[in-house]
């Protein structure tokens, strides 16, 4: 008997970033609207699969995150008024959403500079929810299994916004919980350029990560990628990125480097050889390593993946791995 899946849905929603993505001079403009008309779609397919599926979605607004949905966790006025064609679990997905997210939008008014959205402190806020569906309290020890008990936690982040290199640490940290968590991370990068971090992200969570070329086919490419739980994607051919930019920021000024430096103690990395280590406070105790000048065939013999990124040691060179 197939198990009870859950889905945590991030969705970003940058005002800036959903303004460009609109505009008519794009190949395949699409709305906020348009966006949230198919979003909406998808969720109502993913509570159709299995009577026991679980539903949250998240915000990522400039400076906050956000609860816009939860299956769970239904108030009493999150009860619309139905009609005798409605559905009552499609209608709250609906309507709860979409008033939500107008609510938040409303909210934020106009700023002079809007602050980068919180996509981190959303991903960790589904991670705290999946970690409490997923792990019962103790009294239930010795009780039989509860059937709604998800066996299949997964993320969906939906990104409209480039990266952050000062959100490098808190992604990582949430990656590697993620990975604890057994909890798969999809991405699916609606607009924008890729993600360094996403493209990581799932890469670490054995899921997948799709850029959409054809944003007018948006549904379907939710559909298709990301609607099958992991159990069942074995015996798919659901696709995933060929390519991995496996490249970190630097932690000195927070930039995305191709070459950099690494403490031989904390392994912290800088854009710059530094006397001492800022992380440990470690003093270098030998000169770093003088710049390396190689030729196109050293550098291709020590790269492993498409940006030819490495990181240079105190002592020693290093390779990132896949």
């Amino acid at each position: 008997m197939e198990k009870a899946s859950h889905l945590s849905v991030i969705v970003d929603l940058s005002p800036t970033q959903w303004h460009l993505s609109a505009q008519t001079s794009n190949q395949y403009p699409l709305s906020i609207e348009t966006f949230l008309s198919q979003l909406l779609a998808f969720l109502n397919a993913h509570i159709a699969s299995k009577h026991e599926n679980s539903l949250v979605v998240f915000g990522a607004l400039p400076g906050k995150s956000v609860l816009l949905y939860s299956s769970t966790e239904l108030l009493s006025d999150d009860v619309p008024s139905l009609d005798a064609n409605s559905y009552l679990p499609f209608k709250l997905v609906d309507s709860t959403v979409v008033q939500r997210i107008m609510n938040e939008f409303d909210a934020i008014g106009e700023l002079e500079e809007e602050p980068s959205c919180a996509l981190v402190g959303a991903v960790t806020k589904a991670l705290c929810y999946i970690n409490r569906i997923t792990h019962p309290s103790s009294t239930t020890a010795g009780v039989a299994e509860d059937p709604s008990i998800v066996h299949d936690p997964r993320i969906l982040i939906l990104s409209v916004s480039p990266d952050l290199s000062s959100s490098y640490i808190p992604i990582m940290n949430a990656i590697f919980s993620a990975q604890k968590l057994k909890v798969t991370i999809d991405v699916c990068k609606v607009y924008g350029p890729d993600t360094v971090f996403l493209q990581q992200a799932a890469h670490l969570t054995n899921g997948s990560y799709i850029y959409l070329e054809r944003r007018d086919a948006l549904l379907q490419y939710l559909i298709m990628s990301f609607l099958s739980p992991t159990s069942i994607r074995k015996i798919l051919a659901v696709p995933k990125q060929d390519k991995i930019d496996f490249r970190a920021a630097c932690f000195c000024h927070k930039n995305i480097v191709d070459i950099g430096f690494v403490c031989s103690v904390c392994l912290s990395i800088f854009c710059q050889p530094l006397p001492v280590c800022s992380t440990c406070r470690l003093a270098t105790l030998v000169p770093w390593l003088p710049t390396l000048t190689l030729t196109d065939t050293e550098r291709s013999s020590l790269s492993i993946h498409s940006n030819d990124s490495m990181l240079l040691a105190p002592f020693s060179l290093l390779q990132t791995h896949a």
